[in-house]
């Protein structure tokens, strides 16, 4: 058995780069950016008014350090949409109507918003009281041309396909996303759709790595039950390690007499590099490869799934996209008091954060999936640790 950290280690020094590929900017959300990329602009390209208003000088406004101020009256020569190029230059007198957006006429120097004027004559208004804010938006105050932008190493977000649209990266360079092929083990498992017999139950663990392998985003591959039969399962692992970059099996990986996956694993040439961790849910875990295909045997608890996902496949697989940035983990207070029994193993527990601190939730082990249903947080208790007092700071990692 070996301390979580080390089997992450282990785990996370096997990872191997999978290649690069272009997509277009609707697919790239959540893709790991493999290229930096850097302004082909100015941004904002123009000077640009931020306000619908009138475009003037300010050396025209009156003069805000007199407490009685005489209104200015300006001559309105030109009306400026956004998206068009200002035909007049200004004079002193002078002004354009100006929208949001718009490029500012040369000449002008501030933009006084239309709250502080009043329209006067066919082509003249008057500004009653001066304005500090210059109210323009300056060329290249955004960026300039050839600014680095975008940094390779990120998962693109909603955010960053706005800057990819802005500077024109319509087919940014990603990593390609790994394939992983899942299999569930057991003669007591059925598909959802399917209604269980007396000794039966439905099998929920392939569907919830599928949608955790899809959240990262990876690509899933279901490659359905494989009975508690030796060959059965050595066909079945063969079929997927051929298809996929990494396989998720769950269940067989324990001490009961129909628990074959560490023995196929060795006949197939699959080298185990640990096949146990000192970790609550999750002990009998087996992590091995061959060649360039990664096996991870996971518990068949799907509580121990889905954390041993989170805590150690997740990692993995980004690292294979290219994502090595560290998981975000909070320093929180513990909401209650809280004991275990036991303290020989890393144990992972589910929580609640509100207002600062974690309260865990209510947990009958490593079956009890539906309590995170509910969390949103893993608290981590570890080894040698028997009680955390209330108050006392705790790190959990958010879900």
């Amino acid at each position: 058995m070996v301390l979580f950290e080390d089997a992450l280690n282990t785990v996370l020094s096997n990872a191997i780069q999978l290649g690069k590929e272009r997509v277009g900017l609707s697919e790239s959300l959540g893709r790991i950016l493999a290229e930096d990329l850097f302004s082909d602009m100015d941004m904002p390209p123009f000077d640009k008014s931020a306000v619908d208003g009138y475009a003037c000088k300010i050396a025209d406004l009156p003069d805000t350090m007199i407490g009685a101020q005489k209104p200015v009256t300006l001559e309105v020569v030109e009306t400026i949409p956004a998206g068009i190029i200002p035909q007049k230059n200004l004079m002193p007198g002078q002004c354009s109507k100006i929208m949001t957006g718009a490029m500012v006429p040369m000449g002008a120097d501030c933009v006084v918003m239309v709250e502080d004027t009043e329209q006067v004559g066919e082509n003249l208004i008057s500004i009653t009281r001066g304005n500090a804010a210059k109210n323009i938006c300056i060329k290249g105050e955004d960026m300039m041309a050839g600014d680095l932008v975008l940094q390779k190493g990120i998962q693109i977000t909603p955010a960053h396909i706005a800057v990819l649209a802005g500077i024109g990266a319509v087919n940014p360079l990603v990593s390609k996303l790994p394939g992983v092929g899942i299999i569930s083990t057991g003669d007591e498992l059925v598909e959802p759709w399917l209604k269980p017999g007396k000794a039966q139950i439905r099998n929920s663990n392939a569907w919830q790595l599928e949608a955790q392998v899809r959240s990262i985003p990876a690509k899933p591959a279901y490659h359905g039950i494989a009975a508690d039969d030796g060959p059965q399962l050595r066909s079945a692992i063969e079929l997927a390690m051929k298809n996929n970059d990494v396989v998720l099996l769950t269940g067989g990986v324990s001490m009961g007499d129909y628990d074959f996956v560490p023995a196929i694993m060795e006949e197939a040439g699959i080298e185990i590099l640990f096949k146990s961790i000192a970790i609550q849910p999750g002990k009998p875990t087996v992590f091995g490869r061959r060649g360039n295909t990664f096996l991870f045997g996971l518990p068949g608890n799907p509580v121990s799934s889905f954390v041993l996902f989170e805590m150690m496949v997740k990692p993995f697989l980004r690292l294979m996209m290219g994502y090595s940035m560290a998981p975000l983990v909070l320093t929180l207070r513990m909401g209650i008091d809280f004991s275990r029994r036991k303290s020989t193993r890393k144990s992972m527990i589910p929580v609640v954060i509100r207002d600062g601190a974690a309260y865990p939730i209510e947990y009958h082990g490593s079956a009890h999936i539906n309590a995170y249903a509910v969390a949103n947080g893993i608290l981590v208790m570890e080894i040698g640790t028997t009680t955390i007092q209330k108050g006392e700071q705790v790190h959990v990692r958010p879900l």
